[in-house]
């Protein structure tokens, strides 16, 4: 991983999905620290600024729509791109994630070429793009 890589949080509390999706981002050349919990994540957030935040939206110690709302309100992360992941493709939660700030919504399981595509855009952009 190059020195000017991509820093990434990974909000994700099961702990399959986040190694799978860790190994896949670093693979891809991205930075990535894991966190399991809404907890973990704000303490990180207290100490480091990722370029971007996958946040899992079904957190056991939190909602993730609550930290998504944390993350919006706060000044120091508010500009932070966050892709959502969700097992859920319902189109009230979906609706609800864009409302509560969330930058890009992404079903999991997913397909690794499209959370690549997403992070890229968003990354590139650094705005919403759904």
């Amino acid at each position: 991983m190059a020195a000017d890589a991509p820093q990434l949080m990974l909000v994700e509390d099961d702990p399959t999905l986040a190694d799978i999706t860790a190994f896949r981002l670093e693979l891809l050349g991205y930075g990535v620290r894991q966190v399991h919990s809404a907890a973990e994540a704000q303490t990180l957030l207290q100490e480091e600024t990722p370029d971007l935040i996958i946040l899992d939206l079904a957190l056991g110690d939190m909602d993730g729509f609550e930290l998504t709302n944390q993350i919006r309100n706060d000044p120091q992360t508010t500009e932070i791109p966050i892709l959502a992941f969700s097992s859920s493709a319902d189109l009230e939660d979906v609706k609800r994630a864009h409302a509560a700030g969330v930058s890009d919504f992404l079903v999991t399981p997913y397909d690794p070429l499209v959370l690549q595509h997403k992070l890229e855009q968003l990354l590139e952009l650094g705005e919403k793009v759904f």
